[in-house]
C-alpha cells in the first residue's frame, strides 16, 4: 500500500549495505616543517611533540641528551622576561614578574633578605624550564597561558 503524500517514497530503493574499503592510509602531516621559525626550534618542536606534547607524558622515551634539549633554555635563564617578551610570551613573562617582584617585597619586609635573593634565581630556573613548553603552546598548538 502507498502513501498518498508520499510518492516519492514509493520510488526509492532501499539501501544496499557497502561493503568497507579501507581508505588508502595517508601520510602524517608534519605541520612543524610549516612553521616559521628556525631549524633549531623545529627540532625542539618535534622533540616535545616526541615526548607526548607539552605535557610531556612520554618524556622516559627521549634520551637524556633530548630530555636536555627541551628541558631548559639557557638564553630565558639569563634574560627572563626579556626573553619571553621577545618570543611573544607577554602573558606568563607578566605573571612571573609579578610574583617574583611580590614574593621579594614580602621576603624583604619580614627581613628574610637573603632569601629574596634566592627567589630572583628560583624565578630564573621558572623560566629557562618553561620557555620551550610555552612557546611550542603559542606557536604549535595556538594556545596562549598565563603561567
Amino acid at each position: 500500500m502507498s502513501d498518498p503524500y508520499n510518492t516519492y517514497v514509493d520510488h526509492v530503493q532501499p539501501a544496499r549495505p557497502v561493503a568497507a574499503v579501507a581508505a588508502p592510509a595517508a601520510k602524517p602531516v608534519d605541520l612543524v616543517s610549516r612553521l616559521d621559525v628556525s631549524d633549531a626550534w623545529k627540532r625542539k618542536f618535534r622533540l616535545i611533540e616526541k615526548a607526548g606534547g607539552p605535557d610531556l607524558s612520554d618524556a622516559r622515551k627521549l634520551q637524556s641528551g633530548e630530555r636536555r634539549a627541551i628541558g631548559f633554555n639557557f638564553l630565558a635563564f639569563f634574560f627572563g622576561p626579556l626573553y619571553f617578551l621577545a618570543k611573544g610570551l607577554w602573558r606568563p613573562a607578566l605573571m612571573y614578574s609579578i610574583l617574583a617582584i611580590a614574593l621579594g617585597v614580602l621576603l624583604q619586609m619580614l627581613s628574610k633578605g637573603r632569601l629574596s635573593h634566592g627567589v630572583g634565581y628560583g624565578f630564573a630556573a621558572v623560566y629557562a624550564l618553561r620557555a620551550d613548553l610555552l612557546y611550542y603552546r603559542k606557536v604549535v598548538l595556538g594556545e596562549m597561558s598565563w603561567f
